[in-house]
């Protein structure tokens, strides 16, 4: 059965790679590999039955949950000039990704001078932009990290509306708008005051079946939360480290089940994302870690971050067993993870092939940093933004470092591309004169 569907050489050498890793991962891998639709609703899309995994990019890290797109085609080669289908300004600041559903792309911004915290929608066709609504104006903390802003989580979708977690007024506020930008619902999920670091809020909330998971860590009582999203009430919500860490939980099927995965606080941890039980927990990673962890077959994969760097991998099938770590990091970017073999762009540039079972080094190269984006696997090639505007194309290969292409798009690119119907979406900013201006693009062939 799974012969006949391969029909390239490709294939048959990402096959006989699959067969070399053994049996455990083997079934899993396959259908990853060779089924990814199918494979895509398993993990999760498909409780949500108004979203589509190829044309939509509704949550962080796209409909895997995990930077893979989905049989789409997308430019290899793009940039200012090559391969725009359109542009337009984006108001305000945000590191927030676009979210994709349907013929629109929402985004998170916030107007800083003016205090005011925004979502707006624009047509995918065109760009044009179709509304704004303000969610709140005030309140915004006095301090952040020059590298974060008061629009860094990305928002999500369940295919019927948008859910968005802001920080203002010393909490964390979650808010529902309908696609035409009414706000539904709105509530406070919990104190949010850093001291120590005062940093401000990133993580992007996660969804799984009728819930909104979102979490904040800080120095003081730091939470993880299920809401239900038909009345954003509590379902279950259990107590996090007192310690300010910013990844985002993110929910992965491994071992044979559903776990929500978080790192951070000097721990890699995962919980049954259906009550919040906590299922197993190993020492590992450091105190703060913005990435989101990743995941294949029965390993999870983690890394960070502050003041230490490390990254781990783990048998997270509930046996505690660490399967390697090294002393590299992606602190504020995730890695991606491909066919057995882990791809990390490290905070100073350099990138790293490690084969997930074991960690040994397949190859390293040089690019160029610093890194806050995360990185989309596309086919066989992995697209990976810099902060200075950069974005790396080089192939999934774990043989070589093969670089395909380096674009130039705008002058900042923190946050990560969104790529589905064939469209790839960025959001870039450039300066001029001393003026900074955001702007979506779309690239296409």
């Amino acid at each position: 059965m799974i012969c006949k569907h391969i029909r390239t050489k490709s294939e048959a050498l990402s096959l006989r790679r699959l067969l070399l890793l053994g049996s455990q991962s083997l079934l899993f891998l396959l259908l990853s590999s060779l089924g990814g639709l199918l494979f895509a609703q398993d993990r999760g899309i498909g409780d949500f039955p108004k979203l589509n995994a190829k044309t939509d990019w509704p949550w962080w890290r796209g409909p895997m949950r995990n930077g893979t797109a989905i049989d789409q085609k997308v430019p290899s080669v793009f940039g200012d000039k090559n391969g725009v289908q359109w542009e337009t300004k984006v108001p305000g600041r945000g590191h927030a990704s676009p979210t994709v559903v349907g013929d629109r792309i929402f985004l998170t911004t916030a107007d800083e001078s003016s205090k005011v915290q925004s979502v707006v929608a624009f047509d995918r066709n065109s760009g044009k932009q179709l509304w704004k609504t303000d969610v709140n104006q005030g309140g915004l903390p006095e301090k952040n990290h020059p590298k974060n802003t008061e629009a860094s989580p990305t928002i999500i979708s369940d295919g019927e509306r948008l859910y968005g977690c802001f920080f203002h007024h010393k909490a964390i506020h979650l808010v529902s708008l309908d696609f035409d930008g009414k706000i539904t619902m709105q509530r406070s999920l919990g104190a949010f005051d850093p001291k120590k670091f005062e940093y401000g809020y990133a993580p992007s909330p996660c969804l799984y079946k009728n819930m909104l998971i979102a979490c904040a860590e800080y120095d003081g009582k730091s939470f993880l939360v299920a809401v239900d999203r038909s009345n954003l009430q509590d379902i279950w919500r259990i107590n996090r480290p007192e310690s300010i860490s910013f990844s985002s939980p993110v929910i992965a099927y491994v071992a044979g089940k559903d776990q929500l995965l978080m790192s951070g606080n000097q721990k890699v941890t995962s919980y049954d994302p259906a009550n919040g039980k906590k299922l197993w927990e190993v020492d590992g990673t450091t105190f703060a870690t913005c990435g989101t962890m990743i995941w294949e077959g029965t390993n999870v994969f983690a890394s960070g971050g502050y003041p230490v760097a490390e990254t781990i991998a783990v048998k997270g099938d509930g046996s505690n067993e660490v399967l390697w770590k090294n002393n590299q990091k992606c602190y504020e970017q995730s890695m991606i993870i491909h066919q057995g073999y882990v791809y990390a762009l490290t905070d100073k540039g350099v990138l790293y092939c490690w084969r997930a079972t074991s960690g040994k080094e397949m190859w390293n190269a040089r690019l160029k940093g610093p890194v806050s984006a995360s990185p989309v696997l596309v086919g066989d090639r992995i697209y990976w933004a810099n902060e200075l505007g950069t974005i790396y194309v080089f192939a999934a290969n774990p043989d070589k470092f093969e670089l395909i292409s380096e674009n130039r798009v705008g002058d900042e690119s923190f946050a990560s591309p969104a790529v589905c119907g064939n469209q790839l979406f960025l959001r870039v900013a450039r300066t001029t004169n001393g003026v900074r201006q955001e702007y979506l693009v779309s690239f296409g062939d």
